[in-house]
């Protein structure tokens, strides 16, 4: 019966030649034997575990699809819809870069929470808690980048959803919260030092996702990849990750590209509001003010407490 060989040392003549070749380097064989092509990885690993990377790969291209934005974007609230409005008319391709940024927004969230279903479903946060809790930190930056982007095309959930929001820091006490939110608009209101302040927080909060995730990485690589069975196995029970993992990566890479681009080319608005294509009015509140499908949790929250601090609260603690 023909098995197949357990990974003890880099065996495959890739390996082999990138061993030989980088070993006078110590860090950089470090980091190809590590962290790269020669990572010993659990030989028993599923499709689950290809999430995270493609996350990783989702978080690159918001990176920078959004820097291409940002060229045409103008942060004011007198200009920023129109401006939306003619890099998605008059820009040649800008307006699939602007769906693939949109959309991909959803993908990196739910390619984070089926991560982070596969991390409790299998337990692996007990033997990795430093990488849970990196994994936790981009979490909630995301979160935030999330919202702040979301506030940006200054259509009327984009306004609507930020002054909901912002809101609910007026649950600090003695008069502390409504003096914070003055400050975090600019004014007593949703306006221009509002939309200026998110643009500059949005463009640099990727960043340091990205710092996080690097850090997340050398945390998972330093411990181990767990396995589905028991932890971590022994090294007898080890595979290099390639071929044979980052062919399941490259597998789930193809599905994501595939359907991704039938959500970018035929069916961009799926995911969207229809309320925000149209330009934020202050004097006009949205029948359902309702955020996007990645937050429809922290929303169901909101709605099931009618107390406001008790809801915020409960947001922060759930």
């Amino acid at each position: 019966m023909s098995s197949i060989t357990l990974f003890t040392k880099p065996t495959t003549p890739l390996n082999s030649i990138f061993h030989s070749k980088l070993s006078r380097w110590a860090p950089i064989a470090y980091i190809q034997s590590q962290v790269g092509v020669g990572y010993p990885t659990p030989s028993n690993i599923t499709y689950s575990w290809s999430f995270g990377s493609l996350a990783g790969l989702c978080l690159i291209s918001q990176i920078l699809t959004g820097l291409f934005l940002s060229m045409a974007y103008t942060g004011h609230v007198d200009h920023a819809f129109s401006s939306i409005e003619y890099l998605s008319r008059e820009i040649p391709m800008a307006v699939y870069i602007r769906y693939a940024h949109a959309n991909g927004a959803s993908f990196f969230f739910f390619f984070i929470y089926i991560h982070i279903l596969r991390t409790l479903w299998y337990r692996s946060y007990v033997r990795n808690w430093a990488g849970w809790l990196t994994g936790i930190v981009i979490y909630f930056l995301s979160i935030a980048t999330a919202f702040l982007g979301y506030v940006l095309p200054y259509g009327q959930i984009s306004y609507w959803g930020a002054t909901v929001i912002t809101n609910l820091l007026t649950i600090l006490p003695y008069g502390a919260g409504e003096a914070f939110v003055q400050w975090v608009w600019g004014g007593f209101s949703v306006g221009a030092p509002t939309l200026t302040r998110f643009f500059s927080f949005h463009f640099i909060l990727p960043i340091v996702i990205l710092l996080f995730v690097i850090i997340h990485l050398f945390v998972l690589h330093e411990t181990g990849s767990s396995s589905p069975s028991s932890g971590r196995p022994e090294d007898g029970d080890m595979l290099p990750f390639f071929p044979y993992f980052f062919t399941k990566d490259l597998v789930t890479l193809m599905l994501f590209l595939t359907i991704g681009s039938i959500f970018v080319f035929f069916a961009p608005d799926a995911l969207g509001h229809p309320d925000n294509y149209l330009e934020a009015n202050p004097y006009v509140t949205p029948t359902h003010i309702v955020p996007e499908w990645y937050f429809l949790p922290f929303y169901a929250i909101l709605r099931a407490i009618p107390h406001k601090a008790t809801g915020a609260l409960a947001i922060i603690f759930a």
